[in-house]
């Protein structure tokens, strides 16, 4: 987790939240007093991002409680910490900002991610405008404070104030990044824990069904785990909250809560982790209030986490246009000031698998290539685990496209309205047209950048796209198209 502040009022930054799968990030304004500070009216921001909180566990309950204005789910670009929270410091695709995995070797926090994408981030951009103070706490990126790439005395461009995890995620035993020096934390509860402190595919057909009583055990054990985390999250919130309105800042302060990507707990069969393609793993939640948002809303639309940084910079007066985001700001949508006709309709979604160059000694049965097994030798991911997807959402349709890059270039096709859980790979049985269009799409959106990824899509209404051909059976007169897919 972790914490993002950008704040208005010159002395709101000072003793740093310390908390634990999440990031916080403040941004508040350069002023020398309150009453300069009052006159200014731009807004406060403070985002809250958590790790691995997927929608179906219903974690929001507590928090929606408390009159959130805007309320709607959202779509991640990649279903994997590093890609993710990277596309949300930059506002871009993971083909363009080439943060593929959680290692270094994948551009994780890497001396190339610092040196060309970092200088490229919204509280860089921020600070360069001057006029806010940029403050950090909680786990920014895996491989932050790797040796081989500066060690925990790199901070990263755009920060005023910055505590910042080294390396992945812990509850205890953990050293912090405090503006560059080494602060280690031990394992007593009240001093030290850390969110207090601050048909599939091979891969899912592989999978044993049904799972044995052991798996299930697990599983719940882990699920109910993970809700005794969320008590600490909720805590953090009301006190971020709390603290806002002792201070009078509340009603000119954006409060942003979301996550890096979802999570699965026995979905599929699969025990518990992330990467895969599915609702479970790229759809996260997304609660703002704010000044003039009106409370109890939501929205159609498709919005994507490379929306937060092109959202962030609007609230701030940047102009979003002399960026290279590929994200789109969503503030017109939730002030009701937007056009909705001309919002997009799809967003790509892409992940590159990992896997050992090794057997498993105890799956040797699975040969090399596979990675994150269980003893059981379930395995949640693979190198052929690579694959990239349109997810449409648009009055025609409700539907997603995946191409994986293996031998098989295995298609999966959903059509959510009639199958929200995904359960029929509908590929062999949709018209040829629709996955020849789809296809192309999911090109031109692979090879995309800033502007060309807010192109209309497949399903747009200037499109003027006959949902009947969905299904050829919805067609019988017509000529089925005999192309394969390039």
């Amino acid at each position: 987790m972790a914490l993002f502040v950008f704040n208005s009022a010159s002395k709101m930054v000072s003793s740093p939240f310390v908390i634990l799968h999440f990031m916080l990030i403040c941004v508040t304004l350069h002023c020398n007093n309150l009453a300069e500070a009052k006159m200014n009216p731009r807004a406060n921001i403070v985002l809250i991002l958590t790790d691995d909180l997927d929608v179906s566990i219903g974690g929001m309950v507590s928090i929606l409680s408390r009159k959130i204005g805007f309320v709607v789910s959202v779509f991640v670009a990649s279903p994997l910490c590093c890609p993710s929270r990277a596309s949300i410091l930059t506002g871009k695709y993971p083909h363009n900002h080439h943060v593929v995995n959680n290692t270094l070797e994948g551009n994780c926090s890497s001396t190339a991610w610092q040196k060309t994408q970092e200088p490229e981030t919204f509280p860089a951009f921020l600070q360069k405008q001057g006029t806010y103070q940029t403050f950090f706490a909680g786990k920014y990126l895996n491989e932050y404070g790797n040796k081989k790439a500066g060690g925990v005395e790199h901070v990263p461009s755009g920060w005023d104030h910055w505590f910042a995890l080294e390396r992945n995620s812990k509850y205890y035993n953990y050293t912090l990044s405090v503006n560059g020096r080494a602060q280690r934390h031990g394992q007593n509860y009240s001093e030290d824990y850390l969110t207090d402190v601050l048909d599939k595919h091979w891969l899912i057909r592989q999978a044993k069904t049904p799972m044995t009583n052991s798996s299930v055990e697990f599983l719940d054990k882990a699920y109910r785990k993970r809700w005794r985390t969320l008590l600490s999250v909720d805590d953090l919130v009301e006190k971020v909250v709390r603290k806002l309105e002792v201070r009078g800042e509340l009603s000119n302060t954006y409060v942003i809560f979301t996550s890096d990507n979802g999570y699965h707990t026995g979905q599929f069969s699969l025990p518990v982790d992330k990467r895969q393609l599915y609702e479970f793993d790229i759809r996260v939640p997304l609660l703002v209030r704010g000044p003039n948002i009106k409370p109890n809303q939501t929205s159609p639309l498709l919005i994507a986490n490379v929306d937060l940084g092109p959202t962030i910079l609007d609230i701030a007066g940047y102009n979003v246009n002399e960026t290279q985001m590929d994200g789109m700001s969503f503030l017109p949508i939730m002030t009701s000031k937007g056009n909705s006709s001309t919002w997009r309709s799809d967003i790509l979604v892409e992940y590159e698998g990992e896997g050992s160059n090794t057997s498993d000694p105890a799956c040797l049965l699975l040969g090399p290539g596979v990675s994150e097994c269980f003893p059981d030798c379930v395995c949640e991911d693979s190198y052929n685990n690579t694959y990239a997807c349109v997810r449409t959402v648009a009055q025609a349709a409700n539907l997603q496209y995946c191409e994986f890059d293996d031998n098989e270039v295995f298609v999966e096709v959903y059509n959510l309205t009639a199958d929200p859980f995904q359960l029929t790979n509908i590929a062999k049985s949709i018209d040829q047209e629709v996955l020849e269009k789809m296809n192309h799409r999911l090109m031109m959106l692979q090879s995309c950048s800033g502007q060309s990824c807010r192109t209309p899509g497949v399903y747009d209404s200037q499109f003027r796209f006959d949902p009947r051909l969905m299904f050829s059976s919805l067609v019988p007169h017509r000529t089925k198209r005999r192309q394969t897919l390039k």
